[in-house]
């Protein structure tokens, strides 16, 4: 009966690793079995980490993932305007590594990030490249780049003139501007200077407002009043619509009370003109 009972035991055993093996089949190695565009097309959609990890597994994993239109793009996505994409023999993994390390740099410490880029020879030590860098960059820090132009306007100008403000309305062609260059928090020499650049490259943009850039420069400045006004919670009265439209008369006469009357309704229910980014 004993002998019975180690038999029966040795072969539920049997049975049980049988049915393990054959619910458990093998994930299939497609950088070997699929044609090489389409693996390529897989792992497009991995990230940078992913694709490094994915490089661990064998050496043919790590040839595929380290093709360098796959890194080309994942460069081009997070940075989109760099002086090294001009150079024709470059290794675009280097380069993400490169690209990566400076970008955590310049979110501790924006100078010294910069200043690594231009060392690696990924930037060109010029403000209208590395303005280019800040404007189409979304993985920096915006305070960081905020105490960066405090000290480089060459570069904050440089900034300005890569916006595009055709045919938005002046309001919305300001937040667009303190959305890409955050607004600083007090009154002052670098605030002037910004709006000054602003109003310059608005005028530009739209010739057929009819506005002198002083105007446009004090409309701003209004327009920021307002708001602080509209949105601060101290400011127990309000400015109300007549009292804007009274303050812009003799300073924007270029304009009628409609158009005043139209700047106030879009703070009014638009909301701030130097939104907060997080």
């Amino acid at each position: 009966m004993g002998q019975l009972y180690v038999k029966l035991e040795r072969g539920s055993r049997r049975s049980t690793r049988s049915v393990k093996t054959v619910s458990q089949p093998r994930f299939p190695d497609f950088c070997q079995q699929l044609p090489p565009e389409l693996a390529l097309h897989i792992l497009s959609n991995l990230s940078a980490t992913d694709l490094c990890l994915a490089g661990c597994v064998n050496d043919c994993w790590d040839a595929m993932t380290s093709d360098n239109l796959l890194w080309k793009e994942l460069c081009k996505s997070t940075w989109r305007r760099v002086t090294a994409y001009r150079s024709t023999a470059q290794s675009y993994k280097q380069l993400y590594m490169i690209l990566d390390e400076g970008t955590c740099l310049f979110n501790v410490d924006p100078q010294r990030g910069i200043d690594y880029l231009i060392e690696a020879r990924a930037l060109e030590n010029s403000a209208a490249a590395v303005a280019a860098f800040l404007h189409s960059t979304h993985v920096l820090d915006p305070q960081k780049i905020f105490v960066f132009l405090c000290k480089r306007w060459d570069v904050l100008t440089a900034m300005v003139l890569l916006h595009d403000y055709r045919n938005m309305f002046l309001p919305e062609a300001l937040r667009y501007f303190f959305w890409h260059i955050p607004a600083p928090n007090e009154r002052g020499s670098l605030l002037e200077f910004m709006l000054d650049q602003f109003s310059q490259r608005f005028c530009i943009c739209n010739p057929h407002c009819q506005l002198p850039k002083d105007t446009v420069y004090v409309i701003c400045y209004s327009l920021i009043l307002l708001s602080v006004d509209l949105g601060s919670p101290h400011v127990k009265n309000k400015m109300s619509k007549r009292e804007f439209i009274r303050n812009l008369r003799q300073a924007a006469r270029q304009r009628n009370d409609e158009y005043f009357g139209h700047l106030y309704d879009n703070v009014y229910l638009a909301g701030h003109i130097a939104p907060t980014r997080h």
